[in-house]
């Protein structure tokens, strides 16, 4: 009989959020859980790394028997913890995130912790999956979400993911999911403002607040499934490297030996050609 496949669980919300729970309890199902998760909220981290101070990671035993660890930085610090110190560099079979309270579509994925333990995860070479709901609420129900959870899990389990990639899983809110959309990632953006307030001493400091902008009118993005009731799956890399631009940038004269680089003028500003 073939073991249980290995699942690393991780998120950004803290280990005691209910996201983690329900994923958790759909990753009890396919495989044998391990669980490291910050000891607070870390959302909006990205794939900040915790350099400069120690990191504090202690077992913990809020789900037995499910082996449970809390760390002190950020979700890539657990991701690297777990790789080094839990799993002692034998890799899990599986990296999911999450899962998250709040949507990480379109450019959120850049400032998502949940995505970027999941991008961990892929780097370390190890198939990865963030997931994310529509709901920002301590108690969201993410009941709806499961059955997708683990038809996603298993299918990446069973096919594996591309090299260098990864899955960002965004749910709609509400128990009334039409299926799964393989999507894009949509062209849209957070316009953003700073609301200056004064604190007691009559000091300014300053809140984030921002409308959601969508630019982007395709009906194969993440913004279109999920406005329209279905799971979007994006396949993300974390190869940042913009392919399409380097053919430009090599007809560039870095060397300074174009005509117009070469023009030289007399004292009196006339064109010496």
């Amino acid at each position: 009989m073939k073991n249980k496949p290995s699942i690393l669980v991780v998120n950004d919300d803290g280990i005691t959020a209910t996201g983690i729970k329900a994923l958790i309890e759909v990753m009890m199902e396919i495989g044998d859980v391990t669980v490291v998760a910050p000891d607070g909220p870390q959302s909006g981290m990205g794939h900040a790394i915790t350099i400069g101070k120690p990191l504090r990671f202690d077992k913990v035993d809020l789900y037995p028997p499910i082996a449970m660890y809390k760390c002190s930085g950020t979700p890539v610090d657990c991701v690297k913890l777990a790789v080094n110190k839990v799993f002692k560099g034998k890799k899990p079979d599986l990296c999911v995130s999450g899962i998250n309270h709040g949507l990480n579509n379109s450019i959120n994925v850049i400032y998502s912790g949940t995505m970027s333990a999941a991008v961990e995860g892929a780097i370390e070479k190890i198939p990865s999956i963030g997931f994310s709901l529509d709901d920002f609420a301590q108690d969201a129900d993410f009941s709806h979400c499961k059955k997708y959870i683990k038809q996603i899990t298993l299918q990446v389990l069973a096919n594996g993911l591309p090299a260098g990639t990864l899955l960002n899983v965004n749910f709609p809110k509400g128990n009334q999911i039409k299926g799964i959309k393989i999507c894009r990632q949509a062209n849209a953006k957070w316009a953003e403002d700073f609301e200056e307030r004064q604190d007691p001493y009559h000091r300014p400091y300053y809140w984030l607040t921002g409308v959601f902008e969508n630019y982007d009118k395709g009906e194969d993005t993440d913004v279109w499934a999920l406005d329209h009731g279905y799971a979007s799956v994006v396949p993300v890399q974390f190869d940042l490297t913009a392919h399409h631009a380097i053919q430009e940038l090599n007809s560039w004269d870095f060397e300074g030996t174009s005509a117009s680089a070469k023009t030289t003028h007399r004292a009196d500003g006339s064109n010496l050609g």
